[in-house]
């Protein structure tokens, strides 16, 4: 079933209704939609020594053992979600994707991922590895480099054993079966 108008402006009460039904059956698959694009990432090495659904498996291992938590974890796991979209700029992307469903702390690590584990090898590029030096300021600085230094640094482990991403499928669905921070909150019923 659809609605028939062709602007929104025009659109009742009962278009919306109809719409958000059926957006509730879409919303709750994301988190079978994050599982399958994660998957994207397996086989695709970029000239890395493990593939990139490795590396966040294991960024994502290593955050569980440290005792981090879940949603910690499922931050680690899809920091590099956004790699296959996002070539440039991959670290928005995934923190796109994880906004609506993590603290802010949570956020902002993954959004700024990319330029703390820059520290790591800009140089080599030409560019400031210092670069993450701008953001001293931030409450979540820190949060941040231990992060990349923990997790993020060491998960290019070819040894290491392999982890199935099942593993972690019921916290993916646990962290995104409710949205934290949305404008659609309320149109979702999680008000």
């Amino acid at each position: 079933m659809k609605t028939s108008f062709s602007r929104i402006s025009e659109s009742s009460a009962d278009d919306w209704k109809l719409i958000m039904n059926e957006q509730l059956t879409y919303v709750s698959k994301l988190p079978d939609r994050i599982l399958t694009h994660l998957e994207l990432l397996r086989g695709d090495y970029g000239g890395f020594p493990i593939d990139r659904l490795e590396h966040c498996l294991q960024t994502a291992k290593l955050a569980a053992e440290a005792g981090e938590d879940e949603e910690y974890i499922v931050c680690a796991l899809l920091h590099d979600i956004g790699d296959t979209l996002g070539s440039a700029n991959h670290a928005d992307v995934s923190a796109a994707i994880l906004q609506p469903f993590v603290s802010e702390a949570n956020h902002w690590m993954i959004k700024h991922h990319a330029i703390f584990q820059g520290y790591n090898f800009f140089h080599l590029l030409g560019m400031d590895r210092n670069m993450r030096d701008q953001y001293k300021g931030s409450e979540h600085f820190d949060r941040t480099a231990k992060f990349i230094e923990m997790y993020d640094n060491p998960a290019f482990d070819n040894k290491a054993p392999k982890i199935p991403l099942a593993s972690f499928e019921p916290m993916i669905r646990r962290v995104f079966c409710e949205p934290k921070n949305s404008m659609y909150k309320k149109a979702f019923g999680f008000e």
